[in-house]
Order: structure tokens, then sequence, then C-alpha cells
């Protein structure tokens, strides 16, 4: 009985993430994806199913090699993707991918986000890293963001859009709503052309203030 309370509840989360992930402006339509890692692979959204016409229930329980069991809806189109990271990352416990308008416009510019902000020590990293473009949906496109998520929580996908990684959906789309709003101050910042970008040693600083960071201490 606990066990199927706790399948309900990380069900109902993800659910709740993939709204929130169109109520915070990081997408529109069905062009996001998030999934969750279970004991026999993950939770993921299904494909052309609208956030706000989701039901927990519709989310597709699979394997991380493909399997789905009978009478499911057919998983997003990005399965590969969030397979290859969970693989790769036994930190992650949850994938959030959008298309949110910002990270998108920098990654078809061929740009990375550097340390512009020091806010960008939420994606665990000084830079959110480019992965090379590949045709959504395929396992090129997967091992590339395998490769870009190799440490770190976030990554841009050219030409494509972003993904973020947290150890629950709220901390995953934590960060990629912080990936879309460093975007945009990236994006200001250039059109202005008066960028200037945190060096290393000011960045160790700003990891080495996060460890404690929004953490209450008692007496």
């Amino acid at each position: 009985m606990a066990d199927t309370a706790a399948y309900e509840a990380e069900r109902d989360e993800l659910v709740s993430c993939y709204r929130e992930l169109l109520a915070a402006g990081l997408g529109t339509g069905t062009s996001g994806n998030v999934s969750g890692r279970t004991i026999r692979g993950m939770l993921i959204t299904p494909t052309g199913v609208a956030p706000e016409q989701m039901q927990a229930e519709q989310l597709v329980s699979m394997s991380l090699t493909g399997a789905v069991a009978t009478n499911q809806l057919l998983p997003s189109s990005e399965w590969h993707m969030h397979a290859a990271i969970y693989q790769a990352r036994p930190d992650v416990g949850a994938v959030v991918h959008c298309h949110s308008r910002f990270a998108t416009t920098l990654a078809c510019t061929g740009r990375t986000i550097p340390a512009i902000h020091y806010m960008i020590a939420v994606s665990d990293s000084s830079e959110i890293p480019l992965a090379p473009y590949a045709t959504f949906g395929t396992e090129a496109l997967a091992h590339s963001v395998a490769q870009a998520l190799r440490e770190g929580q976030a990554c841009l996908l050219a030409n494509h859009g972003q993904i973020a990684v947290g150890a629950d959906p709220v901390a995953a789309l934590r960060v990629a709503i912080e990936v879309e709003e460093l975007a945009a101050i990236y994006w200001h910042a250039l059109a202005v052309g008066g960028e200037r970008i945190l060096s290393e040693q000011q960045m160790d600083e700003v990891k080495a203030a996060f460890v404690d960071y929004g953490q209450q201490k008692g007496d």
C-alpha cells in the first residue's frame, strides 16, 4: 500500500511539473516533456497531450531501453534523450525538456550561456554548455545530450531548446526556470554590447557560498 501511495504521489508530482512548465512560460502547446526515474526505468509524459489536459494515469511507464507495457499511450518522442541521461547519470532523478524562448534563441545561434550572472551556479557549473545538433527524437540527439550533461544540471540543445535535470521534478523545473532567466539576461546583455563574464575565481567563491544558500540555520 505504501509503495502504491508513493507511486501515485510521484505521478501527481510529474503532472504538476508539466503544468507548471507551461504556466512558467517555458513553452507552448505540447512542445515540452518531463520524466522521473523509477525502479523499472522511468515515467514520462506521452506524446501529443497538452499539460492542461494531462492526467496522472496517462503518464507512460517504460524501461530505459524503450520497453513499454501494453495499453499505454505512446511516450514522448524524446524518450531516448531522457533514458540516455538516466543511464549516464545515476544522480539524476528527473528530467525537464522545453523550448523556452530565450534559451532556444541562444541555442539557435550556437551559443552557450557563460557566467553572465552568479545564479548560473544553480546549474552546478560555470557555463551552461551546448549539445551539438541532431534530429529530434533520435539516438544521435540522446548521445549528444548525454555527452553535454556529463556534469552540471543543464545544457542547451543546438537549434532546439534546453534540458534541465535534478534529484526530483521540482528541482529539475527550478533549474529550467533559472536557465531561461539567465538566457534572457545574456540575450539582453548581448543586445547592448556590454556583457561582462565572471571569472573562474569569482565563480569558485559563488559555488562555495551556494553550499549553504537558502538554508536556515538553527540556534
